[in-house]
């Protein structure tokens, strides 16, 4: 196996995605290709109440995820305290991890490995303005290619940056193509509105009303009011809230 061809070919998938439902798509297959079984590339947070700009690629068993959450473990939970002060991967086998944990980290570990978490692999994930983050991976039962720690390495990283891409991406404001005026407009015909109607509303002729529709509807590309509302609420210039 080629493993920079491999780890090339990964990056250019990440790259290409266009959500991050796809992105974990992509992710959760090559992880399984390599032979683990779970696997948690996420931001140090509560799992099920991440923060705006946490990665959360998880598919941990969801039993275990809610006791994570509910019972608070992400403060004290040694993986993530290790990922944080550390760039080398770890096995959480490994007797430099385990050493000097407290009890209830060492519960913590356990209580994971009766969800079925045990045999982990964890990689540091560490970039600028990012939140706190790593990549855990879970062992199956059949033996792993050597060189597959190495790989997951490669796919962890190209998958976190992805991902911070995407959310980027996400909460970049959209840009409008109509006016305050067109806007308006719009919303009302959404409601039935006849343009006398909205003239009355919006003090304005009913023939200053019919323009701007007209001029809506040029600026999208269709051909009558129904095809206008769908197209503005695809391209998200409204939203379905602002009319219902």
């Amino acid at each position: 196996m080629n493993r920079g061809k491999l780890n090339w070919g990964f990056a250019e998938m990440c790259d290409r995605a266009q959500s991050l439902g796809e992105l974990e798509e992509i992710f959760l297959d090559e992880i399984r290709r390599l032979g683990f079984i779970y696997a948690a590339c996420a931001s140090h947070v509560d799992p099920l109440r991440p923060p705006e700009g946490a990665v959360m690629i998880l598919d941990y068993p969801r039993a275990w995820v809610e006791h994570f959450s509910q019972e608070g473990l992400a403060r004290r939970d040694p993986v993530y305290l290790t990922a944080r002060v550390q760039s080398a991967p770890f096995w959480w086998s490994d007797k430099k991890f385990r050493r000097g944990l407290a009890p209830d980290q060492i519960a913590i570990l356990n209580e994971a490995a009766e969800a079925g978490l045990r045999d982990g692999f964890t990689i540091p994930l560490h970039a600028h303005d990012a939140l706190p983050a790593s990549c855990s991976l879970i062992l199956g039962p059949d033996d792993i290619d050597p060189l597959a720690p190495a790989q997951a390495q490669w796919c962890a990283t190209f998958t976190h940056e992805a991902a911070r891409r995407l959310l980027v991406k996400m909460r970049e404001p959209r840009k409008r193509t109509l006016t305050t005026r067109e806007r308006e407009v719009v919303e009302y015909v959404a409601r039935g509105k006849t343009d006398i109607e909205i003239g009355i509303i919006l003090n304005l002729s009913h023939h200053t009303v019919h323009n701007v529709v007209r001029r809506v509807m040029q600026k999208m590309g269709v051909i009558n009011r129904t095809q206008m509302f769908a197209r503005v609420l695809r391209q998200r210039e409204i939203m379905l809230e602002d009319v219902t």
